[in-house]
């Protein structure tokens, strides 16, 4: 009798080698193949909204049963709303242009040969993702336009909404001339089905994490594939001696309250002490009267009162709630210093009217996006025009931020020649 470990191990190397199957015949598909796939994939969304709705509702029932917080359960719901942005954000990939087999760099040799390069799909891209099934819809998309086959895990907590889309979209796909298996979800929810995916670097090019720290952690740890870091969010946002007050609030405010459990969610938030007194205590009576609960360092404390004290855990900490730390710092230096000691390398913002201070910020803070007077929530691939985004990368290598089409792909060397042969 076959056990219930070599069941998943045979039915992960199965997902596994059928996606090395496909991505061969979807490496070469024209972009007219692709787009129109997109489309009708998008379609289908909007079509089966009530099914993916009732589904949804599955988890997000469960959810409050295993005491998920009201912000996670914000990153699980599918409403009409969602959906529909599900399905646009198809459409905006397919009218993307298509990167995969552009030349760039064609440059002649004293021999005559034509060196160049030619941007080409990674292969098979394994995602293993938690919370949002909305990303079950992105990913696939974008995998589909560069010309790579994905094989999808999702979380325990969102097992019905992650099958139901993905058998919708792999569904239309195959209807509409992509190759069967393109798109896979491993569709159990064992833990041994991850390790047996990282261990199948004959198959699979890479391996993306998106979760918290302990999955990417994991992953790193077992992987045998290239990994793409997609790690926690500590993101800031820092208010300069020199901000507009009112500039500040929004951006601080927009940055933690818009939707607390996603990763572009502001969880720090510093304060240069020349501006503290006349920014914190309107800051924080804005931020009391939306539920958020404010962890004050000292000096936060000294100038409001009721706060709970800081503790130096809460500076590395991702909430996923409406809980968020604020230090005051004593001028530029000890915030970038904060960002550096801190920081997860995720968003960082600079609000200030001073041009000088705003470059500096630009060229000293390293992270996957630094900005200047916006909120953490734009670092995001939607908003950067790449459509969506298979998340945002922590790492500086092989792509760093957003992951859009053209981080999906590589390059390689293409040579003409007309006999030549090497001496």
């Amino acid at each position: 009798m076959i056990t219930k470990t070599v069941d998943v191990k045979e039915l992960v190397e199965m997902i596994a080698k059928n996606a090395r199957q496909a991505s061969r015949g979807l490496a070469t598909l024209p972009p007219s193949v692709k787009d129109g796939a997109l489309l009708k994939m998008a379609d289908a969304l909007e079509a089966e909204a009530e099914k993916i709705k009732a589904e949804n509702a599955l988890d997000i029932e469960a959810g409050k049963q295993n005491g998920l917080s009201s912000a996670l359960l914000d990153r699980l719901l599918l409403d009409d709303k969602r959906i529909k942005g599900m399905a646009d954000g198809l459409r905006e990939i397919a009218a993307l242009p298509d990167p995969v087999g552009e030349i760039t760099g064609m440059k002649k040799r004293p021999n005559g040969m034509m060196v160049g390069k030619m941007r080409v799909p990674l292969g098979v891209i394994g995602i293993i993702y938690e919370s949002r099934p909305n990303v079950t819809a992105d990913t696939s998309a974008l995998c589909l336009k560069s010309g790579n086959a994905v094989i999808l895990r999702g979380g325990s907590e969102a097992i019905h909404s992650n099958r139901v889309i993905a058998k919708i979209l792999s569904t239309v796909a195959e209807g509409a001339g992509i190759p069967e298996n393109a798109i896979q979800l491993v569709p159990v929810t064992d833990r041994e089905a991850v390790k047996e995916l990282l261990k199948l670097d004959k198959y699979i090019d890479v391996i993306i994490p998106r979760g918290g720290y302990e999955l990417i952690r994991f992953v790193a740890e077992k992987s045998t594939i290239p990994v793409i870091k997609h790690d926690k969010g500590v993101c800031h946002v820092y208010v300069d001696k020199d901000a507009n007050i009112k500039m500040a609030e929004d951006i601080s405010f927009n940055s933690k309250v818009q939707r607390p459990g996603v990763c572009n969610a502001m969880e720090t938030l510093l304060v240069h002490e020349a501006i503290a007194a006349k920014f914190l205590p309107g800051m924080i009576a804005k931020f009391n009267d939306a539920g958020v609960e404010i962890r004050g360092c000292e000096k936060t404390c000294a100038i409001v009162s009721g706060l709970v004290e800081a503790t130096e855990a809460d500076w590395d900490e991702e909430y996923h709630d409406l809980v968020l730390s604020v230090r005051v710092v004593e001028d530029f230096d000890e915030a970038v210093d904060h960002l550096a000691d801190h920081g997860s390398g995720h968003t960082e913002t600079i609000v200030t009217e001073s041009y000088h201070t705003a470059h500096k910020f630009l060229n000293c803070v390293d992270s996957s996006a630094v900005m200047v007077n916006v909120s953490t929530r734009f670092n995001d691939g939607g908003q950067f025009g790449l459509g969506a985004e298979m998340g945002i990368s922590t790492q500086k290598l092989h792509v760093r931020g957003p992951m859009g089409l053209n981080e999906l792909t590589s390059l390689k060397f293409i040579v003409y020649g007309d006999g030549q042969i090497r001496e």
